[in-house]
């Protein structure tokens, strides 16, 4: 599943900086803006501390994790929405993404240009956001002006359905408000899915601090829960300086012992990746054997047959079976043949919907 979190931000807010920790494609950093023109996508490793137990217990001859794709798209300037600067390139490369990690400046440092002369990450998210909003805005009257007579004078039930929710989402947008917290149900969605409005799209916030505030947070940073409390998205409090030197470290052993001396159990790349993975509505399933243990990406709410067919499109149209097994079970009992034996392999059929961790074997006919 090729699914994109888009990391955005005003210029030199450190996200091309953090791209370059999240991903062996290097980005540019440098001290200006636009040093990012063309997007860069990095396929990132996601950590699992499930699948290294299942290949310890499996000792298969490969392992293999799950990904998502990591875009780093170019800065931002007012007037976007209009085509300043980079701001059609910008809004068409996010528009591609699923997700959005939005990435604020929370740290002062004369030496680091801002593009706008001050350290302010609500009036940064703001200048997004309503780039966003106006463009999102413009879609969603074109899409009126096609829809309305057929709304008021036909008998086209799905039309009068859309109209009503475009006027809903206008006059959400006008209010200066993300399609995202919309007073709409999650069905009304569907109406307006095919118009691929940015501000619909899921939302992480990181907050780019300095070594000081990584554990704690800092003034920015209690300015940004508080200002995107009613979003409910996720806030993130993450270093990219520090991010940058640990990526310089040649070992693990190095990483952790960084780690340590900062007091810290684990980099927040490993967070952002984690919390990324999250964003997308995404859960993983396992299949174990001796050739290879595997992690597999499904959306949240997937039957059996759905999994298979992620594997290939065989497995799904030939389903028969699914013979599962919960991790807990696996590593409690430590093999497939304990998990029989102990009567812990559930056989499950085409309605089954996949639990986050499941270890799935499928029987299929072709």
């Amino acid at each position: 599943m090729a699914l994109q979190c888009g990391i955005v931000g005003l210029p030199n807010v450190g996200k091309s900086t953090l791209f370059n920790c999240l991903s062996n494609a290097k980005a540019q950093a440098a001290n200006f803006p636009f040093c990012t023109i063309e997007p860069n996508v990095g396929v990132i490793t996601v950590p699992d501390d499930r699948l290294t137990k299942l290949a310890e217990l499996v000792k298969p001859n490969k392992v293999q994790p799950n990904t998502i794709e990591i875009v780093d798209i170019a800065g931002l300037v007012k007037g976007a929405s209009k085509g300043e600067g980079l701001g059609n390139q910008f809004l068409g490369n996010i528009r591609a993404t699923n997700a959005i990690i939005h990435v604020l400046r929370c740290f002062d440092d004369g030496n680091v240009i801002h593009v706008d002369g001050s350290v302010d990450p609500i009036r940064d998210r703001e200048i997004i956001d309503t780039e966003l909003q106006l463009k999102d805005l413009d879609t969603v009257d074109k899409r009126i002006q096609k829809v309305e007579k057929m709304a008021k004078t036909g008998g086209d039930k799905d039309a009068k359905r859309t109209y009503e929710i475009l006027t809903v989402v206008k006059s959400h947008l006008e209010s200066g408000k993300s399609i995202r917290t919309a007073p709409l149900a999650q069905d009304d969605f569907d109406f307006i899915e095919d118009l691929g409005l940015l501000t619909q799209k899921p939302v992480m916030y990181v907050c780019n601090v300095d070594e000081a505030s990584v554990i704690n947070g800092n003034k920015y940073v209690d300015l940004v829960r508080a200002n995107v409390a009613d979003e409910n998205a996720e806030v993130l409090v993450i270093s990219a300086k520090i991010e940058s030197e640990i990526a310089e470290l040649d070992s693990y052993e190095e990483r952790q012992e960084f780690l340590a001396d900062l007091g810290l159990t684990e980099s927040g790349v490993n967070k952002l990746i984690r919390a990324a993975y999250k964003l997308l509505n995404l859960y993983t399933y396992f299949t174990a054997g001796v050739q290879e243990v595997r992690a597999w990406t499904i959306t949240k709410g997937f039957t059996a047959p759905q999994a298979a067919g992620v594997i290939h499109t065989d497995f799904e149209k030939g389903f028969i079976r699914a013979e599962v097994i919960k991790y807990n079970d696996f590593v409690t009992l430590g093999s497939e043949n304990a998990c029989k034996d102990a009567g812990k392999l559930g056989v499950e059929g085409k309605t089954y919907v996949v639990e986050d961790g499941d270890i799935m074997h499928f029987r299929f006919n072709v």
